[in-house]
Formats: structure tokens, C-alpha cells, sequence
């Protein structure tokens, strides 16, 4: 079995705009203790001395992680199919987003890059201090951001990092490009998820699909032998890159999590999900055309989630990018 945590050299470049930033996000944590917010308060996600590090105790170069756009009218999204990890959420409406992150790859352009949410920030309190890209937030979920153990990247921030693609409508035509604040990719020890890669299990039972429902979307998995892939349907047809090539992951894991209300709502008063990735549950891992019953467990959010058989064995993935699916409890 191994472990996700071999160091690579990286190095990261920031502009004028971003090193302001990690200031402002400096000063905004000390500033915390002693202020208060017309927001809601800090619930222990803003600290930054809880953040993690890598073996030996000595922090890297940053994972890049970005909110992406998983409308109908998004699609198809653009540097999905080069995420190390791809977490899907439930949001308002009962709709879907995702969140890509990139450690052993940079692409060219990732979107269309959408709004962050709370949940967000429980979610990426596992990486060591992540860079954020996103489009915006509401005003009162803002103080947390600038709380939170991580670097946020906006339009306002780094406008060079972003750019408007043509053929769309705003606001599904905003994109990241990486390269303009990483010079290259920090490496696959910045995956601090707890992720474990090997061997299966001995069991597990055959599984050629497996649908994954929100109320007003859906996430479908269907095992392809030939390309020893899972590939992706969204909302009933296939998910595609921008250069026609099917999504598929090696694995995915359905997460059954607590899906509950939080204090924010859209602007059309729908109420936004909060999704908790901490505590512990089931969960089902796709991988090699076989589904495994597992249980997840992540201790604290500066945590990784580790995942594991009744016995107490260590449900390993297949290496390759992996899927995340965000299920409610029954």
C-alpha cells in the first residue's frame, strides 16, 4: 500500500495583487480575536494555526483548488480532466458544483470558475493553506473566507489570472488560467486529503453503474473495461471536455454525509446546503468494476478523510484522478 506524500520541487509566483492579499489575510486572522463581524461568527474553520503540514512538520508549495460551474450552460467544463481530486456538492435549487484541485498538473484553463460557499471552506481546511480561485461570495460569507487558512484568488484580486471566453454568457464564461500564479504544480505531497493508493480490498461485489441523485440534478458512473475508467454522465449525458474526450475517473466515492441548512440564501431566497465533511459515515468506492462498502472518517477539518472496511482494512484507491460524490444520508 502507499500513501499520497512524495515530494516534488515546485514553485509558486505571485503577483503585486497577491502577496497584498496574503497580508490582508494575515491581519485578518490576528484581527479576529478582538472584533466582532455583522456576519456569522467564526466557528473554528478561520484559525490559521490549525492548518496542515506535511510529513517532517515543514509546509509546501500550495495545492490549487477552484470553484467550478456545473450548470447545463457550463458545460462542457474546461481542466476537469486534469484534477487530482474532483469534489461535487449539492447547492441551492438542489443543483450541483464542483471543486477541482490540482497538484501533479496545471492546466492551461479551468472553468467556468462560479461562487464559493460556506461549506467550502470545512472542505479545504485538510490542504496546507490552498489557493482558492472563485468568482465571489456573498458579503456576509466574507469574513470567514478572509478568516479561513487559505489564499483566495478573485477576479478583484488577480484580474490576469482571469479571463472571459467567448461563444457564453456571463456568468458561465469566467476562466482560471493557471499559469499566471503558479509557476508550476506544487506536487503530489500537497494532497493532504488522507487518500490512500494500492491494493483493493479481497471483496467488493461486480458494478457496471451507479447514479448519484440531488433534487435537481444528477451524477451518473458507468464502468467502461476498455478504458479501465468510470465515465461521467451529468444529468443524463455523457460529461465531456471541451475537447470532446469523456470524463473518467479511476475511482469514486460516494460520501453519505450530513447535508444540512446554513444561514445564506441566493438571491432568489432559496437557502444554500451546507454539506459536513467532518465526523464520520458510509460510503461507496468505485474502482476496477466492483463497488466496496466502506466507512469514512475525518477527526478534525484540518483532517484527511480516511476510508476503511468493517474490518478495520484500509480501502485503497486505484491511482488516477478521483471523484468525490457528496450523497445525503438516507
Amino acid at each position: 500500500m502507499a500513501t499520497v506524500g512524495t515530494e516534488r520541487g515546485a514553485r509558486r509566483r505571485r503577483g503585486t495583487g497577491a502577496r497584498a492579499l496574503v497580508a490582508a489575510l494575515l491581519a485578518a486572522g490576528l484581527a479576529a480575536g478582538c472584533t466582532t463581524s455583522d456576519g456569522p461568527r467564526d466557528d473554528g474553520r478561520g484559525s490559521p494555526s490549525e492548518s496542515p503540514t506535511r510529513p517532517g512538520g515543514q509546509a509546501g508549495p500550495p495545492v490549487l483548488t477552484v470553484k467550478i460551474d456545473n450548470a447545463p450552460a457550463a458545460r462542457p467544463q474546461t481542466g476537469v480532466d486534469a484534477a487530482d481530486v474532483v469534489y461535487a456538492e449539492q447547492v441551492e435549487g438542489g443543483s450541483s458544483r464542483l471543486i477541482a484541485v490540482y497538484a501533479t498538473e496545471l492546466p492551461e484553463s479551468v472553468g467556468p470558475v462560479r461562487s464559493a460557499r460556506e461549506s467550502d471552506l470545512e472542505l479545504l481546511r485538510q490542504f496546507d493553506r490552498p489557493v482558492l480561485a472563485y468568482s465571489g461570495a456573498q458579503s456576509k460569507l466574507m469574513p470567514l473566507i478572509e478568516r479561513a487558512p487559505l489564499e483566495a484568488v478573485t477576479p478583484e484580486s488577480e484580474p490576469d489570472a482571469y479571463t472571459r471566453g467567448a461563444g457564453r454568457s456571463a456568468p458561465h464564461n469566467l476562466y482560471l488560467r493557471p499559469e499566471r500564479l503558479m509557476d508550476d504544480p506544487p506536487g503530489e505531497a500537497a494532497l493532504t486529503t488522507g487518500f490512500r493508493f494500492g491494493r483493493p480490498p479481497a471483496d467488493g461485489e461486480p458494478r457496471n453503474e451507479l447514479t448519484v441523485r440531488y433534487p435537481a440534478a444528477r451524477f451518473t458512473f458507468t464502468w467502461s473495461g476498455a478504458r479501465d475508467r468510470w465515465l461521467v454522465s451529468m444529468d443524463g449525458a455523457p460529461a465531456l471536455t471541451t475537447e470532446g474526450e469523456r470524463l473518467a475517473p479511476a475511482t469514486v466515492v460516494v460520501q453519505y454525509v450530513t447535508v444540512r441548512r446554513s444561514g445564506f440564501r441566493d438571491f432568489l431566497g432559496n437557502n444554500t446546503p451546507y454539506t459536513e465533511t467532518v465526523g464520520s459515515g458510509k460510503a461507496t468506492v468505485l474502482r476496477g468494476g466492483r463497488a466496496y462498502e466502506a466507512n469514512w472518517k475525518r477527526p478534525a477539518a484540518e483532517d484527511g478523510t480516511s476510508f476503511s472496511t468493517d474490518s478495520g482494512e484500509a480501502v485503497n484507491f486505484a491511482r488516477g484522478q478521483v471523484w468525490v460524490v457528496y450523497a445525503k444520508t438516507p
